[in-house]
C-alpha cells in the first residue's frame, strides 16, 4: 500500500493550502531518494509532516524529477496499518476533504523517527 492511497477513498481532488506549501526550494534541500538508505528506519530523519484530519504524511526524502517522497504516512488514524513508503507530491498537493486541504506542519522541525510519537506508538521503528 502507498500512501497515496487514501485518494481512492471518497476524497475530493484539491491543492494544497498555498500558504503552507513548501517551496522549490525547502523541497530540494531535502535528502535525494535513497540516500538514506543504509540508515536504520529508526533513525531516519523527518524532514516535513503534513496532515489532514486523522492522517499524518511524514517525508524524509525527495526526488526533485519524479516528485516523491519517501516516509511514513499514518492515515485514517489507522495506526495498525501506517507504513514506511511512497507518495507523490502532487498527489499529495491535490487531496482534499470537504474543501479542508492537507496542510504543512509550519512547526515541525526536523527529527528522527524514533523521536515521533505516532510513528512509535505505530510500533513501526
Amino acid at each position: 500500500m502507498l500512501f497515496n492511497a487514501i485518494l481512492f477513498s471518497g476524497l475530493m481532488i484539491h491543492r494544497l493550502d498555498p500558504e503552507s506549501e513548501p517551496s522549490l526550494q525547502e523541497l530540494e534541500r531535502l535528502p535525494p531518494l535513497y540516500s538514506q538508505e543504509n540508515v536504520p528506519i529508526r533513525d531516519q530523519v523527518l524532514h516535513m509532516h503534513f496532515f489532514l484530519g486523522g492522517c499524518d504524511w511524514y517525508g524524509a526524502e525527495y526526488d526533485r524529477n519524479s516528485r516523491d517522497f519517501f516516509g511514513f504516512a499514518i492515515l485514517n488514524n489507522d495506526i495498525q496499518n501506517a507504513e514506511w513508503g511512497y507518495t507523490n507530491f502532487d498527489e499529495l498537493h491535490r487531496i482534499s476533504l470537504r474543501g479542508i486541504e492537507v496542510d504543512r506542519d509550519l512547526h515541525w522541525s526536523s527529527r528522527k523517527a524514533c523521536e515521533v510519537d505516532r510513528i512509535r506508538e505505530a510500533r513501526r521503528i
